[in-house]
């Protein structure tokens, strides 16, 4: 007879471990687990069977792998939080037994980690664990800048410290002199939650969300103990990150920060970058700070002098030989191929292969895109957004309000160097009264109302963003202050065939059936509207029936009017006759055939077979369906209502763009 092994000692209950156990295991507070639990990357469990898991009769929540809670075991930070639960343990006795200077020393001791007393501990191995090579860091980038950023935007309290805010918002800062630096920043998005960007950094595309610069409200059901948490190590993570990035394009890490013009609203003006093997000299610096890169590219000396040797060589040759030898040179150069400035094109091996993207010839050079232009953005603009990407497709002189912050090109707005100017509110009348200067009401202006200065490009905000994802400069007249902007679209979704794309012209995208139903309810308005006017026309006739005495004039007159009756009489009786035929159908009656327009005839007819062929559709594919499996039919079932209701929002769009679209013409037709 084997031996009974005890319950709770092999198979899952050996695999897992529950959170309370744990927590006595390692021999520190709950606290002090979660936060090394989410520094480590050590995520709860879910076993099979809870029930075979637990070794108490109390059924746990919450299960951990006890190979993770071993590998705890060795985690260096374990000395760190006994120590401050030593600390804390000293502070609390000195008080019990009413030692008050000794529990005010501790205290004072705890809050000047500088000085000896409150153990101080640094996340840099968990760093270098967790994230063995540069790229996964890279890859995990996304959140880390999300959550930053945001951290950057709240006002100070007592759960969110100010120095925790104000070296979230340094670490942010420094990141996006980078991407102006090396001109990374490729797409961005106004979207309701923030303001999205994505950047390509050494083939790794980095997605983050920045909130807008309002007033954030701290809402109370917030635990922002576990959000500390996640900051502290991303803070640790983005430093990493930031060092390597500047240490690879040539720039000193950190770069110099003056706190004065931080403090006057500088933010990214607040930053000197410096090269590593640059001259310290003043155009260099300021070089950097424009957003140039000056890092040193030119040969290694050796090699250089390695060439310069060869081409001497060459030139002794040339001069050295004979006639014969530069004709056979000569030859041999014109049966080479001639070189062109043709691009390969990649072609498949063989029949069926895949089929690579084709390079082509890039119209224009995304970090030059603005690179011509000198902006001035109205004190009403969003100046952080617009300064970072300007700042990062090539701009190098961007001028703004004094109001708005230091770190300015200009602060004079007749300055005659400005060739595009960013506003954000509509055309106003300015109130003039007796002895007043014209100025509106929302903001002093040293023009006129609605004054422009010359040779001045204004456009609104969303033209720079339009411009950067599509990587052309967009035509300003459809960004004019005051007009109808164009659609917005995201640049990280792709359209797909039959989704409802605004760039595109209705035509190109409405289904057959749609079109079909649009042209019939066209017709039926437009006889609708017919039979008003024959109404009216009838009604002028028996007003014209009660006056006698006609001129010839007017009863020639009379005469085209009842030849324009007859033939609103005739469409009129078509629409009637249409209406009759579908309340036969409905009842299963029949009807005396009347003349109908071919016209609308045929389009009848072209919706009803477009209706048997659909209806043909749907049956052959319940057959099919009834050869598939429970699982694999309730699978397609469940696409198929997806499809559906995709495709049923796309019509609604669709049909609210129509109605736009006829409700625009008949305007313009009126004005006309």
């Amino acid at each position: 007879m084997g031996k009974v092994k005890k319950r709770g000692v092999a198979g899952q209950a050996k695999n897992y471990i529950t959170r309370t156990q744990a927590v006595k295991k390692l021999q520190i507070s709950l606290p002090d687990f979660r936060k090394l639990c989410i520094w480590k990357g050590i995520y709860p469990r879910e076993p099979r069977n809870k029930k075979k898991v637990s070794k108490s009769a109390t059924a746990s929540t919450t299960f951990y792998y006890t190979k993770d809670i071993q590998y705890l075991l060795h985690e260096p930070l374990l000395a760190k939080f006994r120590d401050q639960k030593v600390l804390e343990k000293k502070i609390s006795k000195a008080l019990g037994r009413g030692d008050v200077s000794d529990a005010a020393r501790f205290e004072r001791h705890a809050a000047r980690p500088e000085k000896t007393g409150k153990p101080r501990y640094t996340l840099n191995h968990v760093i270098r664990e967790r994230y063995p090579t540069f790229a996964d860091a890279l890859r995990d980038l996304d959140d880390c800048l999300s959550m930053l950023f945001l951290f950057a935007n709240l006002p100070s309290t007592s759960a969110v410290p100010a120095k925790m805010i104000a070296r979230c918002e340094r670490l942010c800062l420094e990141f996006q002199h980078y991407l102006i630096v090396s001109h990374s920043l490729r797409k961005s998005f106004l979207s309701i939650k923030g303001i999205y960007y994505q950047a390509n950094i050494q083939g790794e595309d980095i997605l983050w969300l920045v909130p807008y610069k309002f007033n954030q409200r701290i809402v109370g059901d917030i635990d922002f103990r576990i959000m500390g948490t996640f900051v502290e190590f991303y803070m640790t993570l983005l430093g990493f990150v930031n060092y390597r990035l500047y240490t690879s394009v040539g720039l000193k890490y950190p770069p110099k920060f003056d706190q004065l013009k931080d403090d006057q609203g500088g933010e990214l003006g607040a930053f000197a970058l410096e090269g590593i093997n640059l001259a310290t000299d003043a155009e260099a610096t300021k070089a950097i700070t424009n957003g140039e890169s000056t890092e040193q590219h030119g040969p290694d000396p050796k090699v250089q002098a390695e060439v310069d040797k060869i081409v001497r060589q060459l030139k002794e040759d040339d001069t050295n030989g004979d006639k014969p030898a530069e004709a056979d040179v000569a030859g041999d150069a014109e049966e080479a191929e001639v070189p062109s400035d043709a691009i390969d094109k990649f072609e498949p091996v063989a029949a069926g292969g895949d089929i690579l993207p084709q390079p082509s010839y890039s119209s224009s050079d995304p970090a030059k895109l603005f690179s011509n232009f000198t902006f001035y953005l109205s004190r009403e603009t969003p100046r952080q957004p617009l300064e970072f990407i300007l700042r990062a497709f090539g701009c190098k002189r961007i001028g703004w309000d004094s109001v708005l912050g230091d770190g300015s090109f200009t602060t004079d707005e007749s300055d005659p160097s400005i060739t595009h100017q960013i506003v954000d509110r509509p055309v106003v009348q300015a109130a003039m009264e007796a002895g007043g200067d014209g100025e509106d009401n929302q903001t002093a202006q040293k023009l006129g109302p609605n004054a422009r200065y010359p040779g001045r490009i204004y456009v609104q905000p969303q033209w720079v963003w339009d411009c950067v994802n599509d990587e052309e400069i967009k035509s300003p007249e459809n960004y004019a202050p005051g007009a109808a902007l164009p659609p917005h679209l995201s640049p990280f979704v792709k359209s797909k065939e039959g989704q409802y794309d605004p760039t595109l012209p209705l035509d190109a995208q409405e289904t057959e059936a749609e079109a079909l139903d649009a042209e019939i309810a066209d017709g039926d308005e437009e006889e609708a509207g017919s039979d008003n006017d024959m109404d009216v026309a009838s009604d002028n006739e028996d007003e014209d029936d009660d006056f006698g005495g006609f001129s010839g004039e007017e009863d020639e007159e009379d005469e085209e009017d009842e030849e324009e009756a007859s033939d609103e009489d005739e469409e009129a009786a078509t629409t009637l006759q249409r209406q009759r035929e579908l309340e036969a159908e409905i009842s299963g009656k029949q009807v005396k055939s009347k003349q109908v327009d071919p016209k609308m005839k045929a389009k009848l007819e072209a919706r009803k077979e477009l209706e048997k062929k659909a209806k043909e559709e749907a049956e052959d594919l319940e057959r099919a369906k009834g050869m598939l499996s429970k699982k694999k039919r309730k699978l397609f079932e469940q696409m198929q209502y997806t499809n559906k209701k995709k495709s049923t929002e796309d019509e609604k769009l669709r049909a609210k763009r129509r109605k736009l679209e006829k409700e625009l013409a008949a305007k313009k037709a009126g004005k006309a």
